[in-house]
């Protein structure tokens, strides 16, 4: 049977409507006239008033994701809030609302190898560091709107998964990544010297203007090898929560619509709000606020 509730309003409404006895309007949903007055009458319970809270909370929290949150994220926002609660409720009250987490689609890169030199691979596949500034990732993607390509550098700090720096245009080249790096140094004081700094071997990652910056600032570039998306993981799996979380949810018929929804993003909510399981369910700015600075 339906919730009660729901019952009980639609028995009271079409007894209103039409002017007859609860008796005869009991008889459509198929409930007895003692059935009826026994929930009309019925005062919610402490318990099932804190299901309902429950049942707002989540659905909430799941829409302030953008839809991306499953049970295991929720609990964890609900523990910190201080709910008593198991994930596995959670995950059934989600099964009950219909809440299925979005699923991450593939992306197209847009690596094209130049004709330099590659620098060494220095990360070799650990996405990881001890502290801020000792690694960063950068990339770029792509992104389709009914103005045409706005394309996208990032840079990412492996240490607490911060975007200290990004860039948007509307041109593939170098000058789109000088200007990602640029935004991270700034960001992170000036002093950048001795971070290695690693990427795929796209063309724009191996010209000069991006070397030049790259030697003034005193990066240490670091690539990985060619068509091997397992080398810069890192990114892959960021842009593939872009895809999920933003970039999936609608069309863009814009690149100013498009670039406005990024800032948003990327810097307010990845940087501020997102919680990341590897950060012990932490916003990157938090999670670095919370680290001992090192001696």
């Amino acid at each position: 049977m339906a919730d009660p509730a729901s019952v009980v309003g639609v028995i009271s409404g079409f007894r209103t409507e039409h002017g007859i006895s609860h008796r005869v309007s009991c008889r459509a949903p198929g409930v007895s006239e003692s059935w009826f007055y026994k929930h009309h009458t019925h005062q919610p319970t402490r318990r099932e008033l804190r299901r309902q809270h429950l049942i707002e909370v989540v659905k909430g929290e799941f829409d302030d994701s953008g839809g991306t949150y499953g049970s295991p994220k929720i609990w964890i926002r609900l523990v910190r809030q201080g709910w008593r609660i198991s994930v596995n409720t959670i995950a059934k009250i989600m099964a009950e609302l219909g809440l299925v987490a979005r699923k991450v689609r593939r992306r197209r890169g847009l690596t094209r190898p130049g004709k330099r030199s590659a620098a060494l691979d220095f990360v070799r596949r650990d996405f990881t560091a001890e502290a801020p500034d000792l690694v960063w990732c950068g990339d770029m993607t792509e992104i389709e709107t009914g103005e045409g390509k706005l394309y996208l550098a990032t840079v990412i700090d492996l240490f607490s998964r911060r975007l200290p720096g990004y860039a948007m245009g509307t041109r593939h080249d170098a000058e789109l990544v000088v200007a990602a790096l640029h935004m991270a140094a700034t960001t992170r004081g000036g002093d950048v010297r001795g971070v290695i700094f690693h990427t795929d071997r796209g063309s724009e990652f191996g010209s000069w203007a991006f070397t030049q910056r790259a030697r003034a600032s005193g990066l240490l570039p670091s690539m990985g090898s060619i068509g091997d998306c397992v080398d810069n993981a890192m990114m892959e799996s960021f842009w593939a929560r872009v895809q999920v979380e933003l970039l999936n949810r609608r069309r863009w018929r814009t690149r100013l619509e498009l670039s406005t929804a990024l800032f948003e993003y990327l810097e307010i909510f990845h940087n501020r709000q997102r919680r990341h399981s590897a950060l012990g369910m932490l916003s990157p700015v938090e999670y670095e606020l919370r680290t001992p600075p090192v001696a």
